[in-house]
């Protein structure tokens, strides 16, 4: 298995270590999950998100392929601001989700999924005009540090004031860190790019302020589902469009014009009776017609309950609409609901 440059950082903290998308990660520390998920919600979390792509592309026209190969608008994007989008395939389907963040008139920044780097970097690659330069930094790590806390946490240890810097934004020095205003975790946060050989220190250095706790990737997945968020080849995949996946929001005027009208879309489901539903999870009517499959699932800490994603043909994603979740052969009562579940605690809007 692939190892990041805080891996050494995870086995002195007795992380419990598990496989995520070829790399040997951190799923949970001394804590435990259901106290690292409360952690990050109250105070601040530091994540190893090393596993992540960083790539670059700049060069006259690297607006311009974005734009063809997403099906988002980067023309009022300011600089140094970031936005969430996809790749598209030729068939529209969704090659990966990530975040893109200008950084100059000609030149974007890329954070793509672990388990897409490849086939991303190949289509990227496949796509590239002349005059256009595509950079991997596979010598760089990603750190997130998430939660209310962690502005002061940034302020007080690194000495950093990032009051001002807008959600969505990007500060940086000398190209030696960049810290982003964002995450994926609907709390307040920050991701931090920096040289693997800077990464161990940095990491120590944030854990040394008693607001902050180490957080693996069990709790980031919870975390996450309570804000409704994709986790791809789950929750969006090859075969998703990004209508289908409620992803209208993220859409040009124009590709949401030439978008077909979708026959199914992403919803967020709620149990509505005591159990626990997860990603396979048959989901049917009240009078037993399978109309779809939990993409995601699993207990809210925050909520006490259960919930998840699943994909459902449109006349039946109307909210409150009442439906079964079949787990384990017991037909649970459930609710389709809007998402997020939680209100964001981001600040401020893109």
């Amino acid at each position: 298995m692939k190892l990041t440059s805080l891996h050494g950082n995870h086995l002195k903290l007795n992380a419990r270590m598990g496989e995520f998308a070829g790399y040997d990660m951190p799923l949970y520390y001394d804590l435990g999950v259901l106290k690292e998920h409360e952690w990050v919600r109250e105070h601040a979390g530091l994540f190893d998100v090393s596993h992540m792509g960083q790539i670059s592309l700049k060069g006259k026209g690297a607006q311009d392929l974005l734009q063809k190969l997403t099906p988002s608008s980067f023309e009022k994007l300011g600089i140094n601001r970031a936005k969430y989008t996809v790749l598209l395939n030729e068939q529209g389907g969704i090659i990966d989700d990530l975040m893109v963040t200008k950084i100059g008139e000609d030149e974007f920044h890329m954070v793509i999924n672990a388990g897409c780097k490849n086939k991303d970097i190949a289509w990227l690659k496949d796509n590239l005009t002349d005059g256009l330069i595509f950079t991997y930094f596979e010598d760089w790590a990603l750190m997130a540090l998430q939660g209310p806390q962690s502005e002061a946490v940034i302020k007080d240890v690194l000495g950093i004031d990032v009051s001002d810097l807008p959600y969505m934004g990007l500060w940086y020095k000398d190209y030696t860190m960049f810290i982003s205003r964002l995450g994926y975790t609907g709390e307040d946060g920050f991701e931090l790019s920096v040289p693997n050989e800077a990464a161990s220190p940095l990491w120590d250095r944030l854990l040394t302020d008693d607001r902050v706790q180490p957080i693996g990737l069990a709790a980031r997945d919870s975390l996450r589902l309570e804000m409704g968020y994709c986790l791809y080849g789950h929750d969006i995949d090859a075969n998703t469009t990004p209508t289908e996946a409620d992803l209208s929001w993220i859409m040009s005027k124009q590709a949401k014009e030439q978008a077909s009208p979708p026959t199914r879309k992403r919803v967020g489901i709620v149990l509505t009776d005591k159990g626990i539903a997860r990603e396979g999870a048959q989901v049917k009517t009240k009078s037993g017609e399978i109309i779809g499959t939990l993409t995601s699932g699993g207990y809210s800490p925050t909520l006490k309950q259960s919930i998840g994603q699943a994909y459902l043909p449109i006349e039946w994603t109307m909210t409150d609409t009442e439906i079964d979740v079949d787990v384990r052969g017991k037909l649970i009562s459930a609710k389709v609901t809007p998402m997020p579940f939680l209100k964001p605690k981001t600040k401020g809007k893109v």
